[in-house]
C-alpha cells in the first residue's frame, strides 16, 4: 500500500493500518486524526503538520521522521522508535510516550524533557 491508497481508504472511513511500510513517504499536512499505524515503518516520512491527534503509532519505527508542527496530542507512540526523528514545535500535549526511544540526535522542542515522558535514550 502507498501513502495515497492509505489517504484514500481512511477518507471513506478505514482506520486500522498496522505493520505498513511507508518509509520515507511524504505526509506534509496529512489529516489523519485517530489513525493506528501500529508496527508500522515511517523511517525517514516527512509528517510535518501533519494532524494524528488520537492515533496509534504504538512500536512505530519513526527513525529520522519529520515531526515538526505535527499535531500529536494524545497519541500513543509507547515504544516507537524516534532516534533521529525531528519533534520541534510538536503537539505532544497527553502523548503516551513510554519506552520510546531516542538519542542524541533526536530534536524535541525547547523545554521537553524526555526523561519525564518515560522515555529510554539509546
Amino acid at each position: 500500500m502507498d501513502a495515497e491508497e492509505l489517504k484514500r481508504r481512511y477518507a471513506a472511513g478505514e482506520r486500522y493500518f498496522p505493520a505498513l511500510n511507508l518509509s520515507r513517504y511524504k505526509f506534509i499536512g496529512a489529516y489523519l486524526p485517530g489513525i493506528n499505524l501500529w508496527g508500522s515503518d515511517l523511517s525517514g516520512a516527512n509528517l510535518a503538520k501533519a494532524k494524528l491527534w488520537g492515533a496509534d503509532l504504538s512500536r512505530t519505527n519513526l527513525a529520522r521522521a519529520n515531526l515538526t508542527r505535527a499535531n500529536l496530542s494524545g497519541v500513543k507512540l509507547n515504544e516507537a522508535n524516534l532516534r533521529g526523528a525531528k519533534l520541534k514545535y510538536a503537539k505532544l500535549y497527553g502523548a503516551n510516550l513510554t519506552g520510546a526511544y531516542y538519542d542524541e540526535t533526536t530534536r524535541f522542542s525547547k523545554g521537553f524533557d524526555p526523561i519525564s515522558q518515560n522515555m529510554r535514550k539509546l
